[in-house]
């Protein structure tokens, strides 16, 4: 760096981000010319605790992988090992299942919308959304329980029932948030001070974007039309109509946009899903406790874009093997990147349009190496006592 150059560190906590990430931004002026990321501050251990538990149990925790996306997971999951069981799960369970997708879909659509537009200084967008948002979250909790993580799905279906009267007013809800959409949609495109803040900012080009292998609103801002939904259909996907949108733009205006008619599509499918809700059961009958030997991946289109867990059983109750990529971490070095070339008040917005979650993307592994005998990865009981022991000698916390 020249004289004129200066590196500015930000994190690993900060205002604009609820998780810890550390960036390091090289700016001339109040341009950004060059930026590097430092992930990895959220030490949780979740996949190796997965493997002392047995499979039920691990639903529950994977659930809390991220509480925006805890369907996302644990749908991946179980589709997981439902392939490799050979179960199949009745068509009103996987409707019921992609119901509370699409609901997921929506509630973190708008929760990213509202903080996008407080980002910026648009407050008053930001409570007019959050305002929506309730709706959604008050659908999730009358037919879940919860409003965040909803502990639906089980290995073979899913745990709940909706009756006629909730399927009127998820309808009446979906019916409401279309003509909201359509004012947002307005709002993004022609309020000049939020168009100004968003248009041409943290751009990423097609080609770029693709060769990075970016997932979700983040790629199909960018022109890249990718979808698992479409692509490699799960659940009930095929037999509903949707459109995959994506926009040309490559900014964080096409982001905004990609989303908010994403919600409109998710509007549509759950009216298809409702409309036509088969009747029967929603878990199937017969599901063994002990998994046979096998191994399976699933995919599955989260709110952030695709999500892929990898289960390996062993003919035990519990699972050899779990691990978890979500969207995040595909996406973060592309993020990072397209923030070069903008001005330093753009660093929030930038980096919060992939819609990060740090949670989601961090993971611990710690390397024993025992004399005589190599290395071996470390036992979930050792890190649990590793942790007490920890916390007992310099923190006085005594468990």
């Amino acid at each position: 760096m020249d004289d004129s150059t200066f590196r500015i560190p930000i994190g690993p906590q900060h205002p604009f981000l609820k998780e810890p990430a550390k960036f390091d931004f090289e700016i001339h002026g109040e341009e950004i010319v060059g930026a590097r990321m430092n992930i990895g501050y959220n030490h949780r251990g979740m996949e190796k605790a997965c493997e002392a538990r047995n499979y039920y149990q691990c639903i529950y925790l994977l659930e809390r992988v991220c509480g925006i996306c805890s369907h996302s997971h644990t749908t991946a999951f179980t589709q997981a090992v439902e392939e490799i069981l050979k179960v199949e799960v009745p068509r009103r369970g996987l409707y019921l299942r992609m119901l509370v997708c699409e609901l997921e879909r929506l509630h973190s659509h708008l929760l990213w919308l509202g903080v996008a537009a407080h980002e910026v200084g648009f407050d008053s967008m930001f409570m007019l959304v959050w305002r929506d948002r309730e709706l959604v979250m008050d659908i999730l909790e009358e037919i879940s329980g919860n409003r965040v993580n909803y502990a639906i799905n089980t290995i073979g279906g899913v745990r709940r029932d909706i009756n006629d009267a909730q399927r009127k007013k998820i309808m009446e809800m979906t019916g409401i948030l279309r003509q909201r959409l359509d004012y947002y949609a307005h709002i993004g495109t022609n309020e000049p001070s939020f168009v100004g803040r968003i248009k041409g900012i943290g751009t990423l080009s097609a080609k770029r974007a693709a060769e990075m292998c970016v997932l979700g609103p983040f790629a199909r801002a960018s022109g890249v039309d990718v979808d698992v939904r479409r692509d490699d259909p799960y659940a009930a996907y095929k037999e509903v109509e949707f459109k995959v949108i994506t926009n040309d733009s490559c900014d964080i205006l096409g982001r905004v946009l990609v989303r908010v008619l994403e919600m409109v599509e998710s509007c549509k499918i759950i009216d298809q899903l409702l409309t036509n809700l088969p009747e029967g059961d929603i878990v199937a009958s017969k599901v063994p406790r002990k998994v046979p030997a096998g191994m399976a991946v699933s995919r599955y289109e989260a709110p952030r874009g695709e999500d892929v867990h990898f289960v390996r059983s062993n003919g035990t109750e519990k699972p050899e093997r779990v691990k978890v990529r979500a969207p995040t971490l595909a996406n973060l070095e592309a993020a990072t990147e397209s923030v070069i070339g903008s001005f330093v008040a753009d660093i929030p917005i930038a980096i919060a349009s992939i819609d990060p979650c740090f949670s989601c993307t961090d993971r611990m592994a710690i390397i024993l190496r025992d004399p005589g005998k190599g290395t071996r990865m470390t036992t979930w009981e050792e890190l649990r006592r590793y942790g007490i022991d920890w916390y007992g000698k310099n923190k006085g916390i005594r468990f």
